[in-house]
């Protein structure tokens, strides 16, 4: 009888080794994670959104802008995540990140201050997450975007514009574009002469240019090639861009105040660099490789 007993014993510890497997291979996830799959062309996106609103009164000599993405798929998926970022004359500001499981819809909504005249950019990345079944996983993916002209200045009421009608709005327009641009354009050249980055190869892209190219792929890509870069690209921002700048040394920096992310794609479409500027200044590169469709 004994015997048996401890003849038993490795079934059992075998038995209770499979059962950890096999609840843990089904686990569902426990935390976000923006996955590229590929597209799924029968579910389409109801709305997306990405929204910028200026609160007409100061308080406390500061104004306030709120912050709001929404998305809306046309079914319930299995994970429905959106990502949203924030720039303020160039530079990170904001971040919000939303997940949510068996849903078709997410709204996120922020508000951020500030005390001087500026040029707002804000971007959203909208995914899902789509089992049609246990072996088949696709996803649907759709960017927004959003950009505000607070005006907050002693010579007149505080006001805000997304393209200006009148000469005074043209003029603060051409002035806060020409600030940011060229402190983005003297930091990115800086970075591509430090990391010796052959510029000739490549065709830049600031991300929050990404939003008005999505019906627009870049010369050279087909939609199919253009919708997997960008998924692709995104999957790795999140990771190592919206949840820190991962360095080659293994530390990670904290992304806020790093200056908006240039996409660099390769011309010979096999390649794509993002460079990230850090606060104080330090270029980052994330690569990512193109592999044929």
């Amino acid at each position: 009888m004994k015997q048996k007993v401890l003849d038993a014993i490795p079934f059992l510890v075998l038995m209770v080794i499979l059962a950890i497997g096999i609840e843990f291979i089904y686990q569902p996830r426990t935390e976000e994670s923006i996955i590229f799959f590929p597209i799924n062309e029968t579910i389409t996106y109801e709305s997306v959104s990405t929204l910028l609103t200026l609160v007409p009164e100061k308080k406390d000599n500061v104004y306030e802008v709120k912050w709001k993405t929404s998305s809306k798929l046309d079914t319930p998926a299995y994970l429905r995540q959106d990502v949203g970022f924030l720039f303020i004359n160039g530079r990170l500001k904001g971040k919000m990140n939303e997940w949510e499981q068996d849903t078709d819809q997410i709204v996120q909504e922020e508000s951020i201050k500030g005390k001087e005249s500026s040029l707002l950019q804000a971007l959203s990345f909208h995914y899902s997450e789509i089992h049609e079944n246990d072996d088949k996983y696709t996803s649907a993916q759709k960017m927004s975007e959003d950009k505000l002209y607070v005006i907050d200045s002693n010579f007149s009421p505080l006001n805000s514009f997304r393209e200006p009608d009148t000469d005074a709005e043209r003029e603060w327009k051409t002035i806060l574009d020409r600030v940011s641009s060229q402190q983005l354009d003297f930091l990115w050249e800086k970075g591509i002469e430090s990391l010796g980055i052959p510029i000739e190869e490549y065709t830049a892209i600031p991300l929050t240019e990404l939003p008005s190219m999505e019906e627009t792929p870049l010369e050279g890509f087909d939609n199919e090639e253009w919708e997997r870069l960008i998924g692709n690209l995104w999957e790795g921002l999140y990771k190592n861009y919206y949840l820190g700048i991962k360095k080659e040394d293994g530390t990670i920096a904290d992304s806020l105040d790093s200056t908006i992310p240039l996409v660099l794609v390769k011309k010979d479409k096999k390649e794509v660099l993002v460079l990230l500027i850090e606060k104080n200044g330090s270029p980052s590169l994330l690569r990512q490789r193109i592999a044929p469709v």
